[in-house]
């Protein structure tokens, strides 16, 4: 595999009781690229990026994360996701602990970072998304998009080469989406490799590098957010995009 590519998918497949929901996909990703991928619900873009951390197993395919296949190489996946964080709709905080220890508790267990050495980074991280007030909060008293932020915080404290985003501002109200798209823009000029799988088409316009678009398990679409959202002649997407935009 070409150095370019942090992430390449080879024809993957994934079968869900005989239901085939992903149908040879093929995407390379380049270090510092941000990949929006939308399309209607129910067309694999979850799924899909579930694969690429091996939350699901693809039913068929070839996965390469910094040049090892992660379907087929012997692998420690726990290792292979300290470099690949992913940030989920539902933010997955632990309600016992509070921010600071969210924050913390991985690169102190995973990565034997130091208790101040975590706490230094927990710090510039907060600040970093706009929350150091919130360092010895506890997540139940956070809105949904405080919430997210620290999520995001979270997966930056293990330095990881890649983010996966789930749909992070699906589960948030309205006026909390704002707050967390800024903080993903300002991550995305730091240079970080970034997927998203989003329904906010002002956020893959403006920021994505690439926007792929997903339709019945394929990629039906591939480009700029000029290729795809102004110059596409593709009947599927067009009709999606009059819908949504």
């Amino acid at each position: 595999m070409p150095e370019e590519y942090i992430i390449e998918v080879k024809d993957l497949g994934k079968n869900f009781d005989g239901l085939e929901v992903l149908k040879s996909i093929d995407l390379q990703v380049k270090k510092g690229e941000v990949v929006a991928i939308i399309g209607p619900s129910g067309s694999g873009k979850s799924t899909f990026l579930r694969c690429i951390n091996q939350l699901e197993t693809a039913t068929k395919g070839d996965i390469y994360f910094d040049g090892v296949d992660l379907l087929k190489d012997k692998i420690d996946i726990n290792k292979i996701r300290q470099k690949m964080g992913m940030v989920f709709q539902q933010f997955n905080l632990f309600p016992h602990l509070t921010i600071e220890k969210n924050i913390t508790i991985g690169p102190m267990k995973l990565l034997g970072k130091s208790a101040a050495e975590a706490e230094a980074e927990c710090d510039r991280l907060l600040e970093m998304v706009g929350l150091a007030d919130k360092k010895h909060a506890y997540p139940s008293s956070l809105s949904g998009g405080q919430k997210q932020r620290i999520a995001i915080a979270r997966a930056l404290a293990m330095n990881p080469e890649v983010i996966l985003f789930d749909e992070p501002t699906s589960a948030l109200d309205p006026e909390m989406v704002g707050e967390v798209l800024q903080v993903m823009k300002d991550l995305a000029k730091t240079g970080i490799t970034m997927l998203v799988v989003t329904h906010e088409m002002g956020f893959a316009r403006e920021v994505a590098s690439k926007v792929i678009f997903m339709d019945n398990g394929y990629i039906a679409c591939e480009g700029t957010p000029t290729e795809v959202f102004e110059n596409n002649e593709n009947e599927r997407v067009k009709a999606f995009l009059q819908k949504v935009l």
